[in-house]
């Protein structure tokens, strides 16, 4: 009797343990396609491992970056609006190719304005500093990117 008893209660313990095991593997079918910020994508050129966090950083990074270049061109366009006028302005205009132009030589800006190219260096000069001088007293130089 005793045997019988001891059998009985050895099954009724490996039911347990065999429902245990079934729960557990019915709750991982839940959890099959989630995705963690530690896995792996893939590697670099170097080899190191790429995870997912890794790449959400970067985008985000990327993201932040793009936004303050933005806002910084946007207030680089108003100071140069606000400072120069007139034949400083256009010099920088065609010399950085500002508004959608093509950059342009001090030679190439000379023959286009009829001037020298001497005469185009200073006015460049001249300009680049006032713009200078404005930018670092301008508010939007503490937001300024990091180099």
């Amino acid at each position: 009797m005793c045997t019988c008893s001891a059998r009985t209660g050895q099954l009724s313990h490996l039911v347990k343990i065999a429902n245990e095991i079934l729960m557990y593997i019915r709750a991982g079918k839940k959890h099959v396609n989630d995705v963690f910020l530690q896995n792996t994508l893939g590697t670099d050129r170097d080899g190191n491992e790429i995870s997912l966090a890794d790449k959400l950083a970067d985008d985000a990074d990327s993201v932040d970056n793009q936004v303050g270049l933005k806002m910084q061109i946007k207030h680089m366009y108003e100071v140069l609006k606000r400072v120069l006028t007139g034949r400083d302005k256009t010099v920088i205009e065609l010399r950085y190719g500002l508004d959608g132009q093509d950059t342009l030589t001090q030679r190439e800006v000379s023959e286009r304005l009829n001037i020298s190219r001497s005469y185009v260096s200073r006015i460049e000069k001249r300009a680049l500093e006032s713009l200078r001088e404005e930018l670092e007293d301008s508010p939007m130089q503490e937001m300024a990117m990091p180099c």
